[in-house]
């Protein structure tokens, strides 16, 4: 990929670019909380909503994996194990996230034959929400056009935006990273994330995750992931899914689908599978999962309506002097 060739330069600017994001979080308090529980899964996306203040929420997942490496000439098969904390905390925006994963699988070579287990991923980070495009937003029904009323609306257009930053933490030897042999993962190394979202109509969202993770390492990459779910009906969901990497050491696309059935407003089950588009190495996954949370501590939040910009208050103080005139003119 010609742009590592001026990684330095590019890995920078990518990283000036977060931390200027991250300085202009709004302070504006709205309502994050859903009467039906909002899980990132079965996808591997985040979304830009907050799960609510004082809410806790796991997401767990048991995926079967197999591995097949045509150029070294290895596979292996076994199971990964996914266990994520979501705490809103402090305000509605803000969340706390702690993500873990661990694999364990059967390796074989011409020359080698071993078991590999390890804690995958440890990654511990917080996303804020910075803008929504429906707060204070209502709208209205048309009475008089069902055209007006099922056309197309620009403002879909417009994504709820959220930032994430995290930091990756490593507490031995991966056997699963794609490094040289010598080259050793750092233990810490951060990650930060642009996060998007539009809802197009009641039934489909689009998420979009921008994210240059493992910064200042020899393990930097810029990733995406892009995922489309649609509503079937208030019990099941369908997705699909798109997600890439770009780095020096490892670069793939990977797609994934799957559905998800929402037990009751508190509990989620799903199952999904994936493939990437590459043989070296060649993955399949394919697995189910379960979503909880915890709401008693919840408190609902009170939203107070925005009165408006300047130009908003000039427009209606005219239009009341406006009505004032024509009434006192009427009764003249």
């Amino acid at each position: 990929i010609t742009i590592f060739g001026h990684k330095s330069f590019f890995m920078k600017s990518i990283q000036t670019l977060f931390v200027l994001i991250l300085g202009i979080m709004s302070q504006i308090s709205f309502a994050q909380f859903t009467d039906d529980i909002n899980s990132n899964r079965p996808g591997r996306s985040m979304m830009a909503f907050s799960v609510g203040k004082s809410v806790f929420q796991t997401e767990t997942g048991l995926h079967y994996v197999n591995e097949d490496h045509n150029t070294l000439d290895y596979k292996a098969s076994g199971f990964m194990a996914e266990f994520d904390i979501r705490w809103g905390l402090f305000f509605e925006q803000l969340e706390l996230i702690a993500e873990f994963q661990y694999q364990n699988d059967n390796y074989t070579s011409d020359l080698l034959d071993k078991n590999r287990s390890a804690l995958k991923k440890t990654l511990f980070g917080a996303k804020y929400l910075i803008y929504d495009p429906f707060k204070n937003y209502e709208e209205k029904p048309n009475l008089y056009s069902w055209k007006a009323n099922h056309r197309f609306k620009w403002r879909q257009l417009i994504p709820a935006v959220a930032v994430y930053g995290g930091a990756n933490l490593n507490f031995s030897d991966n056997p699963f990273n794609f490094a040289p042999v010598g080259i050793e993962e750092p233990k810490v190394s951060p990650k930060a994330m642009i996060i998007a979202q539009n809802h197009f109509g009641s039934r489909w969202v689009l998420v979009t995750n921008v994210a240059y993770n493992k910064i200042g390492s020899e393990f930097a990459s810029i990733d995406y992931i892009l995922t489309l779910t649609r509503g079937f009906n208030s019990k099941w969901s369908g997705f699909i899914e798109n997600q890439g990497y770009m780095g020096d050491y490892y670069s793939d696309g990977l797609f994934r689908m799957g559905a998800a059935y929402l037990f009751n407003k508190d509990m989620q089950i799903d199952a999904s599978i994936g493939k990437n588009i590459k043989n070296t190495p060649s993955l399949f996954t394919g697995g189910i999962g379960f979503s909880w949370r915890f709401t008693k501590n919840y408190k609902e939040v009170k939203i107070e309506k925005d009165n408006g910009s300047k130009m908003d208050k000039k427009m209606k103080k005219k239009g009341e002097k406006d009505a004032k005139k024509r009434k006192d003119a009427v009764e003249e």
